[in-house]
């Protein structure tokens, strides 16, 4: 063992070093950062404090970034079309209540767009979740809307090709119903996916969908396969770590990738050496 750890710290090292490299050399890309709940109240993996969250719009907008649509990000990746400097897509998962009474007033005052994936059964159902009243007030000011499935099921776990088909086409009926405009992408439950259900996919009219993949987005990147920055992680997310993650995606996504190897090959302690911004 003391012949081999050495060897396995200069390993972890060069890693280090390779995944560096691979910022430094590798194109930029588009960030998609990724939201869930936004509160004081909840203290669990999915939140960020309103504080946190103030804060984060603030640099953004500070630092000169431009939050886009979905149909802009897609026009980019598959046509080239311009964007603004500094683009980035802000999107949340679900569709819960607080991104109406605390996120929502945020994103008004710094004038930024954001994108909400709806579980649509849940909507004007459960408290926790937005009522549709309050979809038709964000949609109206600059929020538009995807489809998180009927009930957040995964969609690799369907039953059958019928409950695959009514997870995409009755989601993203109710929302095109509700709001008047089509609905064309979709962020996978729990990351969810394979060909059967890209293949759905297409088949249901979606334009494109997103992942729990950390990265940032580049032209000529599967549509279907879009990744993302997680933004939470409890509320003690602090304003530096959200900085690496927006800058260095793939610096991040090494080193998380590093981590789980370490501890599947039976080095928890080294594993948690590991810094994951």
């Amino acid at each position: 063992m003391r012949f081999f750890l050495p060897r396995l710290i200069l390993a972890l090292c060069l890693i280090i070093g390779a995944a560096a490299y691979m910022l430094y050399t590798q194109p930029t890309g588009i960030p998609v950062l990724n939201y869930h709940q936004i509160n004081d109240r909840d203290k669990n993996a999915l939140t960020l404090s309103s504080h946190a969250f103030a804060a984060q719009m603030e640099y953004l907008a500070s630092e000169g970034y431009h939050t886009i649509t979905l149909q802009e990000l897609a026009d980019a990746l598959e046509k080239g079309a311009a964007l603004p400097e500094k683009p980035v897509l802000l999107t949340f998962d679900d569709g819960y209540r607080d991104n109406y009474d605390v996120a929502y007033p945020i994103l008004k005052a710094y004038g930024m767009k954001a994108a909400i994936f709806l579980i649509t059964d849940y909507v004007s159902l459960y408290p926790n979740y937005l009522t549709w009243e309050e979809v038709l007030d964000m949609r109206q000011n600059g929020i538009e809307f995807g489809s998180h499935t009927l009930n957040h099921v995964e969609l690799t776990a369907c039953a059958s090709a019928e409950e695959l088909k009514k997870q995409l086409f009755d989601s993203k009926a109710a929302i095109e119903w509700r709001l008047g405009s089509p609905v064309t992408f979709l962020a996978y439950p729990c990351g969810s996916h394979n060909q059967t259900v890209i293949d759905a996919l297409k088949v249901a009219g979606y334009r494109g969908a997103f992942t729990v993949e950390m990265g940032s987005d580049h032209p000529g990147d599967n549509m279907y396969t879009l990744q993302r920055v997680p933004i939470f992680g409890s509320n003690d997310h602090t304003l530096l770590r959200f900085k690496l993650r927006l800058i260095c995606p793939t610096l991040v996504a090494s080193l998380e990738h590093l981590r789980t190897g370490l501890q599947e090959a039976g080095y928890p302690r080294l594993a948690n050496l590991i810094p994951i911004p």
